[in-house]
């Protein structure tokens, strides 16, 4: 709208301004956790789990990753069509290590275990992209 005077509204600048903040806004937040063990040199088991955040998280949203997708609105799929991808991000931001080695009769095992503990997410889907950045 136009005052008399032919100036733009100062209404109509602040609605957008309100409008434009709120769509930053609406992006879902998940838990996401993962586990990789590995048993006497040999590959046992990988885990990724992701669930829907039922509390807002508290935090600043770090470095994001952008994985693209077939315009899925599921984290799930869109991790899964980009899995390494998403498994080397996860690995740069930083993960648990344990280890155990155990000698019994001349016989040596170890078993390492890598994990991000449960870690909340910033997903914001796009048309073609999900941003997603870990909460710190």
């Amino acid at each position: 709208m136009r005052s008399r005077d032919g100036n733009s509204s100062l209404l109509l600048t602040v609605c957008s301004v309100i409008l434009f903040n709120s769509l930053a806004l609406i992006a879902d937040e998940y838990l996401i956790s993962y586990r990789y063990i590995v048993k006497d040199t040999i590959f046992f088991n990988e885990s990724l789990y992701i669930s829907k955040a039922m509390q807002k998280c508290k935090g600043d949203p770090q470095k994001p990753i952008l994985l693209e997708h077939n315009k899925s609105k599921n984290l799930k799929d869109v991790i899964s069509s980009a899995n390494s991808e998403f498994i080397d991000y996860i690995h740069k931001l930083g993960l648990h290590v344990e280890h155990n080695s155990v000698t019994k009769n001349m016989q040596n095992s170890s078993t390492t275990i890598l994990t991000l503990k449960t870690t909340c997410f910033k997903v914001d889907f796009n048309e073609k992209f999900a941003k997603i950045a870990p909460l710190k």
